[in-house]
């Protein structure tokens, strides 16, 4: 790989997650981002290992770095990790 492509996909990595503290902020009164519950191909936003940065492109179906928006809640029941959660897994 290329010192190019290896800064590109950083970057694009840490703009992805800049994104979702956005998004999660201005969603924060009805719902909550629930990791570890979308299906292939039905995820809300960008994952968090950076791999990708729009809905609907989850190949991994139930990855735990990805995400989808449920009532407030609800994560839990569903079987699912909050943000915090899935980011401490992701690091581990």
């Amino acid at each position: 790989m290329s010192s190019r492509l290896i800064s590109s996909s950083a970057l694009a990595s840490i703009i992805a997650l800049g994104t979702l503290g956005a998004a999660r902020a201005a969603d924060d009164n009805a719902k909550e981002m629930c990791f570890g519950i979308a299906k292939a191909g039905s995820n809300d936003c960008a994952n968090l290992s950076g791999t990708h940065s729009c809905m609907g492109q989850n190949k991994n179906p139930m990855g735990a770095d990805e995400w989808n928006y449920v009532a407030k809640g609800t994560c839990a029941k569903l079987g699912g990790k909050s943000f915090e959660e899935a980011l401490a897994a992701l690091k581990k």
